[in-house]
């Protein structure tokens, strides 16, 4: 199953982490998925420092962090000490984005790129040489809970004809159900970050989250 699951930690019981981290690799997470926000790129703020440093701590599996911030430069260095494996960046925020890539591309670090609903594939389509993947927001960024905007699988679906001539993999986050996952990925969308649309619901727990996902899949 060419696929990968991501644990969105913005949606995480903070007053359990640890215990949420324990269960989501139990239950056969992937990866975790960190939003920094500051405040000023979206109104919201994400996870702080402290936190991700725990998570880092409690697991081996890959951790990114999604930039939801102005000059995403400024931000590479604590993240680099912090041992964050994969760094997402919003270009239309960074005065000089192809030097922020290749910071995060020296420092050993992969190097992705995050689109929002709004952003023209035009405004950024030299920088899909550059990237090792592309983050595609199906909401609004900011807030958990959003609902997704449909012309965004326009987008997807330009990207997937574009990802093989520079040589990206694709990656959806935002109001991520089963159904999309069923149907993006055979289409070629690789990740797909979890939030309150399936992983982080009251109604199920995260073992039973992702075993339906994957019998989603399977079905196809």
């Amino acid at each position: 199953m060419n696929i990968e699951l991501s644990a969105s930690m913005m949606c995480a019981n903070y007053a359990n982490l640890e215990k949420e981290v324990t269960e989501l690799e139990n239950a056969g997470i992937d990866s975790f998925h960190i939003d920094i926000m500051d405040g000023s790129f979206v109104d919201n703020f994400g996870m702080g420092y402290q936190d991700m440093a725990f998570i880092k701590q409690l697991t081996n599996k890959t951790v990114d962090a999604h930039l939801m911030v102005r000059k995403p430069y400024n931000y590479l260095d604590i993240l680099f000490r912090l041992g964050i494996d994969i760094i997402y960046i919003h270009p239309e925020v960074d005065p000089d984005p192809a030097t922020t890539i290749e910071k995060i591309h020296n420092a050993g670090a992969i190097a992705g790129i995050a689109i929002n609903p709004g952003t023209s594939l035009s405004s950024i389509e030299e920088l899909l040489n550059t990237v090792d993947r592309v983050l595609v927001l199906g909401v609004n960024p900011g807030h958990a809970g959003r609902k997704y905007l449909p012309y965004v699988d326009d987008k997807i679906q330009r990207l997937l004809m574009l990802k093989n001539r520079y040589n990206f993999e694709i990656f959806l986050d935002g109001a991520v159900t089963k159904e999309r996952i069923q149907f993006w990925n055979p289409r070629g969308v690789k990740g797909f970050i979890l939030g309150t649309a399936t992983l982080f619901r009251k109604d199920t727990t995260f073992k039973d989250a992702i075993k339906s996902i994957n019998y989603v899949y399977e079905g196809v």
